[in-house]
């Protein structure tokens, strides 16, 4: 129905919905908190972005009693009619995980003024919303610093999921950790489209890999497990796994994992909430708050040495005490200089 207006389809679709049992709004028992959230297309079991975030939902369901519920997405389409569907519902909080909601927690946002949302990735200029972003090219950084020291072809990579300034602070970051070691190491680029296409990603790790890089640095959602999997087949191919701890899905063959803590951004806005505190318009989580950094090495000890260990805990202090600014675009990339370590 291409000439009904937006409002009005949403409209149909959650009559539809609300006609099956259980829609109808209602606070659980005992007047518990309750919070909802709705994953991006990757959804559940990505082992990344949307796994970290639930991780942060079930924390806080087990440490602040809240009532949770997750409602995954198919498609972008499905991401406005999840969001409407929990608002109808009275959760007092609403979860969007992924930037590409934005729009939509913005629309939802206005039509329900007495809900309390939160996305993920994104900043939501509205009084009922909570925006939590990361400095992900702070904890890229120390990626692209292990990767340049253990490279033995000199030649690195990243494998992005969409071309967006929100994947660029990952990229911007990872080249200049490895211009901090090693100016000479070459850093290739590429990405795929999409973040839950496995199969290109593989095949795209692949070309990485053919190309002469021995360590691929993976921000793809869903994607990244088909460059994980091409990994598992090359000798001397590593991968930096993202988002969540990804290291035990190929011991040894994954380095560590560029831990964006999604988790947390979810628990603390969960928490506020539930202790009466002021919540936040923006939540920013760097290095300093804990909200990125790198894994613990527990599967590659015999390549990340405690000398290795040790310089990149060198490296993270100085960023988080301000010697070090790390670009976020590649324009502040370009004129990125080196800083003696």
């Amino acid at each position: 129905m291409p000439s009904r207006p937006r409002a009005a389809f949403l409209a149909l679709v959650l009559a539809a919905l609300c006609g099956m049992p259980g829609c109808a709004p209602h606070r659980a028992a005992g007047g518990a908190l309750r919070v909802g959230m709705v994953t991006d297309v990757g959804g559940l079991g990505d082992h990344s972005f949307n796994d970290s975030a639930y991780a942060g939902l079930l924390r806080a369901k087990r440490e602040l009693g809240v009532e949770t519920t997750v409602l995954e997405s198919r498609s972008a389409a499905d991401y406005q009619v999840n969001m409407t569907v929990l608002a109808n519902k009275e959760y007092d909080e609403i979860f969007a995980i992924g930037f590409l909601m934005a729009k939509d927690v913005t629309e939802v946002a206005e039509r329900y003024t007495k809900r309390h949302f939160a996305i993920i990735d994104a900043v939501v200029d509205e009084p009922n919303v909570t925006s939590v972003t990361f400095k992900e090219e702070e904890g890229s950084f120390l990626a692209g610093a292990l990767a340049a020291t253990v490279t033995k072809t000199k030649t690195i990579a990243f494998l992005g999921g969409i071309d967006l300034p929100l994947l660029r602070k990952f990229e911007a970051g990872y080249a200049a950790g490895a211009r901090e070691i090693d100016p000479s190491v070459k850093v290739l680029v590429k990405y795929v489209g999409s973040f839950d296409d496995v199969a290109s990603g593989k095949e795209l790790a692949g070309v990485l890999y053919d190309q002469g890089a021995d360590i691929v640095y993976v921000a793809a959602g869903k994607a990244g497990l088909g460059a994980i999997d091409q990994a598992k087949g090359r000798a001397g191919a590593y991968v930096i796994g993202v988002d969540s701890d990804q290291d035990a899905l190929a011991p040894g063959k994954i380095l560590t994992s560029m831990v964006k803590r999604v988790d947390v951004g979810v628990f603390r806005v969960t928490a506020a909430l539930a202790h009466h505190t002021p919540l936040p318009s923006h939540l920013i989580l760097g290095l300093k708050q804990g909200g990125v950094g790198l894994t613990d090495f527990r599967y590659s000890h015999a390549v990340v040495t405690p000398r290795i260990v040790a310089m990149l805990d060198k490296l993270k202090a100085m960023i988080v005490a301000g010697k070090i600014v790390v670009p976020s675009t590649r324009e502040e990339l370009a004129s990125f200089k080196r800083v003696p370590l």
